[in-house]
Formats: structure tokens, C-alpha cells, sequence
């Protein structure tokens, strides 16, 4: 699945990194450009009394909790995976009709696993659509591992991204929508 012509980009976030804004940020930047960015970032809301997790719809807005309803007693994970896929859909429906770069919002437990939205990943690379993560540091060897070392790792910094999307979309640009990708002649 993966080689070394495939533009996949991890950026790495620890603790005091703010993975989601910068991701947010980005794909604001980008579709205001012009660029057909699909995927999902993450927003977090926390308070005294809740918490939160959904994923906001890079093309569209559209924003799904992705949390089970437990009550604030429940241990363990309260991931909503059926919420996950539904998010995952909209954004494989999306990337299907075209896309410029794939942005996902995280390489979490799901996703170590095999599952998750790691079919959003290959469906793009299979389209020659370059693909943005968010991976923790400490999943990044199960990263490594998942992508088969083909992989660029990126600091959780905003030049670090706008140099990577320079680079890539310089290499990938597409010059008639008819005719095949750059990297698509190169592979």
C-alpha cells in the first residue's frame, strides 16, 4: 500500500501541543486558496461539568460528536465508533469526487489497531491525494510501524505544515484537471 512516492505527512503533537487549531487553521488557509482539503479535525471542549470530543468536517463544517453518552461515572473509553465510521463516510464520499489533500484528525487507538479511519488513509494514497495526520508521540512507532516507515515526520508547528504543503503541492500540482497528476506520471 504504501512507497516512497506517497506524500504522507504525520505531525507529531505532545503534551502542551495544540494539534487540533493548527490542523483547523491549516485547512482554513488552504480552502481559502482554493485547495479541495477533505477530512476531519478534532475539537475538544472541556468544563467542570463535561467533556466533549467532536470532529468538524473540513469541507463542509459539519460537526459529529464522536463520544458516547455514559453519565460522568463510566470508565474507559467513551469513543463513539459508530459516530467515527459516519464522520469517516462523509469524508470518504468527499474524497472520492476529488480532493487535493486528506486531513485526519488523529492516529489514535482505533487506528493502531487497524481500524478506525485507516481506510480513509489508503483511499487516498490509492488516489495519488496526499494525507495529513495527527499522531501522538507516543503512538508514533505504532505510525512508523502502520505506514510502513513511509512516512514524513512533521514538528506540531504552523511553518512546519506550510512547508511540507509547499513542497507537496509544488511536486503534485495539477496542471489540467483531465490529465494525470504529476505524481501519478512520476510513479
Amino acid at each position: 500500500m504504501f512507497d516512497a512516492e506517497c506524500d504522507l505527512a504525520a505531525l507529531v503533537y505532545d503534551q502542551g501541543d495544540e494539534p487540533d487549531q493548527l490542523l483547523r487553521e491549516f485547512a482554513d488557509r488552504l480552502r481559502a486558496r482554493g485547495v479541495r482539503a477533505v477530512g476531519l479535525v478534532q475539537r475538544v471542549q472541556r468544563s467542570l461539568d463535561a467533556h466533549e470530543i467532536a470532529a468538524t468536517l473540513v469541507h463542509s463544517g459539519v460537526e459529529i460528536s464522536l463520544l458516547q453518552r455514559l453519565g460522568r461515572q463510566a470508565g474507559g473509553c467513551r469513543l463513539d465508533v459508530g459516530q467515527l465510521l459516519q464522520a469517516g463516510s462523509a469524508v470518504a464520499g468527499t474524497l472520492s469526487e476529488g480532493a487535493d489533500l486528506l486531513i485526519v484528525n488523529r492516529f489514535g487507538r482505533q487506528e493502531s489497531e487497524g481500524g478506525g479511519l485507516t481506510y480513509l488513509i489508503e483511499q487516498a494514497l490509492a488516489a495519488d491525494v496526499p494525507v495529513l495526520i495527527a499522531v501522538p508521540c507516543f503512538r508514533f512507532a505504532e505510525w512508523i510501524n502502520f505506514a510502513q516507515g513511509m512516512s514524513v515526520r512533521l514538528p506540531c508547528t504552523r511553518r512546519a505544515l506550510d512547508q511540507w504543503w509547499w513542497s507537496v503541492s509544488r511536486r503534485c500540482a495539477v496542471f489540467d484537471k483531465n490529465r494525470p497528476t504529476i505524481c501519478e506520471l512520476l510513479k
